[in-house]
């Protein structure tokens, strides 16, 4: 089955600093039927204004994912991590039995566009733990790279999660096959672009959720940017 979920009903929250579409329930937006897809239970698009940033705070039992599409975040943690995550880098903390940790954009000049994403952990009391990799757009391009997984022999960020994510940049015209099977469950989020699905177009901010057996295209109508899960929808 495909489900459309359109950036128009996504949540919104908006501060001095910081702009925010929620694709799943979050803080003031509450839906009961849109808390989560599987183990996948936050995508958060933020835009970060010139030196604004989440202070200290704290995190527990969820593996948190933080996709810079734009600008610089500046991350520090309890466990002694200070990073910079740039455009086209992914981090993911393991917030385990607790982490505290702030976020902010340094310059002074240029927002910050990102995904946040929390995904919802195999086990609870974990370690906390930090991964941080950057590919290059030729790495993606016209494919899914897979940057996240379960599997800790593969050259991915480690996810405590039966739930691998995978980034694209589809050119205009060109064609992604991807098939999800029946218990499992993939999550398409357009980026930016236009993505034609099962003869229906999805634009910046439109996401799709496929479970059961189907085999389908991704096409791009122009030039995109996709970010992709495929997910157990029976988890611990």
């Amino acid at each position: 089955m495909i489900t459309a979920k359109r950036n128009s009903k996504r949540g919104y929250t908006k501060f001095e600093w910081l702009e925010s579409y929620h694709s799943f329930s979050f803080g003031s937006y509450y839906d009961a039927d849109n808390i989560n897809f599987g183990p996948l239970r936050v995508i958060n698009d933020d835009i970060v204004a010139p030196g604004g940033g989440f202070p200290m705070h704290p995190h527990q039992n969820m593996e948190i994912v933080t996709y810079v599409l734009s600008g610089a975040l500046e991350h520090k943690d309890s466990t002694g991590t200070h990073e910079v995550i740039r455009a086209g880098e992914l981090q993911k903390m393991t917030a385990g039995k607790g982490v505290y940790h702030s976020e902010f954009n340094s310059s002074q000049n240029n927002s910050v566009h990102l995904l946040q994403i929390w995904i919802l952990p195999n086990k609870a009391g974990l370690e906390p733990s930090y991964d941080q990799r950057s590919w290059s757009t030729e790495e993606r391009k016209n494919k899914l790279l897979k940057v996240a997984s379960p599997n800790m022999n593969e050259d991915t960020i480690f996810i405590n999660q039966d739930a691998s994510i995978f980034i694209s940049t589809l050119e205009d015209g060109n064609e992604l096959p991807f098939q999800n099977i029946d218990g499992r469950g993939t999550y398409i989020h357009i980026i930016e672009g236009e993505v034609k699905i099962d003869n229906e177009v999805y634009s910046s901010g439109d996401a799709i959720e496929i479970t059961g057996d189907e085999l389908f295209k991704l096409k791009a109508e122009k030039k995109s940017e996709l970010i992709v899960f495929e997910l157990a929808m029976n988890f611990n």
